[in-house]
């Protein structure tokens, strides 16, 4: 089950929009960025989101099973929201701890949205994430 209050916002207003957030609209449930490298792995929203904190694996070489865990990060616990282009993906947790959560996702690393993680002044979750934005905030804007 989708997490309040984007399960209603799906359900009631709409499920796809050509403006953002982000960059390039707020995708379909469904639906998946253009440039998805995971194509041929099968995505699981009912097994938990593995990460509870931000991890940049570009510049992380000691994490054992990196490409395993990289799998599970692309491809369980969440549904994407939309993309800010160049594998700039915003997904929202959908099962494990951080249900709820917001989080970028990019071919470099992963970082959740919401002022208790340090990076932005914006109240945590999907309701949080859209005032930021209608806002017109910087995603990143804490100093």
């Amino acid at each position: 089950m989708l997490p309040e209050p984007y399960r209603t916002f799906v359900a009631e207003i709409t499920d796809g929009s050509y403006s953002g957030p982000p960059e390039y609209g707020l995708m379909s449930v469904a639906e998946l960025p253009d440039d998805w490298a995971g194509e041929e792995q099968e995505r699981d929203l009912s097994r938990p989101f593995p990460l509870a904190e931000a991890w940049m694996w570009e510049d992380d070489d000691s994490v054992e099973d990196a490409e395993e865990i990289l799998e599970q990060v692309y491809n369980h616990g969440s549904v994407v929201l939309g993309t800010d282009g160049c594998a700039m993906n915003w997904h929202l947790i959908v099962s494990g701890p951080h249900r709820g959560h917001v989080w970028m996702i990019s071919d470099v690393g992963a970082v959740p949205f919401g002022t208790q993680f340090g990076f932005t002044t914006a109240e945590p979750g999907f309701a949080g994430w859209v005032r930021h934005w209608a806002g017109n905030k910087p995603w990143y804007d804490a100093a």
